[in-house]
């Protein structure tokens, strides 16, 4: 899943009877419609951008349901419609189950039981220069301090869209090398390839959560971990459910 706009997905309606499919047709919608030949609700190529997204989206979703009779409304398949509230950054699921039972469910994104997956840069849908990175990670390396130098200098040199935040790189005569930041405005791949490069193998451990100085989705968000030399990435659960 990925934000795509104010409101993205559809809602499977199935088989409906011509009676029904007419009258569903010529229903009002600002966010929303009902297409014929997909046989579901969809969103609108041309959206307003007066009426409140979430609203206005739950509204008229339960105004179409509303209309097929019961007899063919146990027999809807479902589907999930997302709205991203710009106000706020929020992620929100309008999911209609098989049956025409209706949820509403805010995204509340957690790592706990997310599964990891080997990293390869592709991963991270969010914009480099909108990078917002929190965590730690430290390596052991031949040159500690000219690592740490490397590191510090990547970070105090990035041109990003808002030069703020706390890196700290430091070097131990041990040749371990540590970085901590806060709210850091640095490109994650970038950051990934200069730590992978610089660690000894099988040193590189910690964890980094990349998410947005911008206006990201919370499905975009992703949390890099680091292990024994390995580079994993984790997309939050946003539902309380396992993941796929």
């Amino acid at each position: 899943m990925s934000y795509t706009g104010a409101c993205h997905g559809r809602i499977d309606l199935g088989a409906l009877s011509p009676g029904v499919r007419d009258r569903l047709a010529r229903l009002p919608g600002e966010w929303l419609e009902y297409d014929p030949s997909l046989g579901g609700v969809v969103v609108r190529h041309v959206q307003p951008t007066e009426s409140p997204v979430l609203l206005c989206t739950a509204s008229e979703l339960v105004r179409f349901l509303s209309e097929i009779p019961f007899d063919q409304q146990v027999k809807v398949p479902g589907g999930d419609l997302f709205v991203h509230l710009e106000e706020t950054g929020q992620l929100v699921r309008l999911r209609v189950e098989a049956g025409g039972t209706l949820h509403i469910h805010w995204a509340h994104p957690d790592y706990a039981g997310a599964k990891k997956r080997p990293y390869d840069g592709h991963e991270i849908a969010i914009e480099a220069w909108e990078h917002r990175l929190n965590g730690s990670a430290s390596l052991t390396a031949a040159e500690a301090e000219a690592a740490a130098d490397a590191l510090q200098t990547l970070a105090d040199t990035f041109e990003g869209l808002y030069p703020e935040g706390d890196f700290c790189a430091t070097a131990e005569e041990t040749g371990l090398v540590r970085i901590d930041m806060r709210d850091v405005n640095l490109d994650a791949r970038l950051l990934v390839d200069r730590l992978e490069a610089l660690a000894a193998p099988r040193t590189l451990n910690g964890r980094i959560d990349v998410s947005s100085f911008g206006d990201a989705a919370p499905d975009h968000i992703v949390r890099l971990v680091f292990e024994n030399g390995k580079t994993w990435v984790q997309h939050p659960l946003l539902w309380s459910e396992p993941s796929a």
